[in-house]
């Protein structure tokens, strides 16, 4: 079975309050965010290609950063839709096109750039031996779920965690969810693993790095230009 990643980049960026790129193409030390984020991808052994949904508009400059910065593995470049979850879609029949159905697909967002070697890695064996996974990292804080009554519920610390990305499936399996939701009319499923539990997967989970984090903010950005800065001292000076 191959492993596919699905990479999201079709985000403006309103959140960020760019004006003349979007976030995923916003520069750290000369390398694009969404570089960043391929390069784990493209560089991972187990990782047998790469499908990159796009701002329309963009597409020829991210073609132009692939060829510049040595990113080999990508199958297929193709536009986003009107909302994350069409152009999620999009994406899904471009892998089946391309690496046909035999495939887990890692949906991972373009601006979180600090996934590791090892979270893909546990990924794929999750997906490979449960049929799904769900990266999630544990929650630090207590949260509340409002109530349809205005209360609050309060659930246990430590029965919470927080979903990030990659979130990995076999591709016949949330190929079939996205095309119910759209015979249902469903467009406003926040994330795949939602989608998925809607339509009555079991979900399984592994625990990934605190630190791969979405770039949605300004303060985001911050925060990840000073981790990229931690990372690169210990490489240098081995702290």
């Amino acid at each position: 079975m191959k492993n596919i990643a699905l990479i999201f980049a079709g985000g403006t960026g309103r959140r960020m309050q760019t004006v003349s790129r979007p976030k995923q193409f916003l520069e750290l030390n000369g390398k694009p965010v969404i570089i960043y984020t391929l390069e784990i991808f493209d560089n991972h052994p187990l990782v047998d290609g790469i499908v990159v949904v796009c701002l329309e508009g963009w597409i020829p400059y991210l073609e132009k950063l692939l060829r510049k910065f040595g990113i080999g593995n990508v199958g297929a470049v193709v536009a986003g839709g009107s909302t994350g979850q069409e152009s999620i879609y999009h994406g899904l029949l471009a892998a089946r096109d391309t690496y046909g159905d035999d495939c887990n697909v890692l949906i991972h967002d373009g601006v979180r750039p600090l996934i590791t070697e090892q979270t893909v890695t546990d990924n794929i064996e999750a997906a490979n031996r449960y049929g799904n996974c769900v990266t999630c990292v544990e929650s630090i804080e207590t949260f509340a779920v409002k109530q349809p009554d205005g209360s609050l519920a309060i659930p246990p610390r430590a029965d919470s965690l927080i979903v990030r990305a990659p979130q990995t499936f076999r591709l016949p399996d949330i190929l079939a969810a996205h095309e119910d939701a759209r015979r249902n009319g469903k467009t406003d499923f926040i994330d795949s693993c939602t989608m998925m539990s809607y339509y009555g997967h079991t979900l399984h989970t592994i625990i990934g790095p605190t630190e791969n984090i979405k770039i949605t903010t300004p303060t985001d950005f911050y925060l990840f230009r000073a981790i990229v800065e931690v990372q690169e001292n210990r490489q240098i000076f081995g702290f």
